[in-house]
């Protein structure tokens, strides 16, 4: 099955290929497509995971980064029908 991200990038519509045989999650790929470096980002998101007492730390942590990144509208499709 195929699938596709959408994403805006700075306001700016993007569309990528993506796997998880080359991605962990779809925040990885759209960075990688922007080639924006995640190390600093990884780090600190394993800090919020020790010390988070709920997961929905961690993924209010990854959305206000990527926001700070110029993202916005990141959505996963499974196959070219959905778009």
């Amino acid at each position: 099955m195929a699938r596709a991200i959408t994403y805006k990038f700075k306001g700016q519509p993007r569309k990528i290929a993506f796997s998880y045989d080359k991605f962990h999650d779809i925040y990885e790929a759209v960075a990688a497509a922007e080639g924006i470096d995640l190390t600093a980002f990884l780090k600190m998101e394993q800090q919020v995971a020790m010390t988070a007492k709920r997961t929905a730390a961690i993924k209010d942590f990854r959305q206000k980064e990527f926001i700070r990144f110029g993202f916005s509208e990141i959505y996963l499709h499974k196959d070219d029908s959905e778009l």
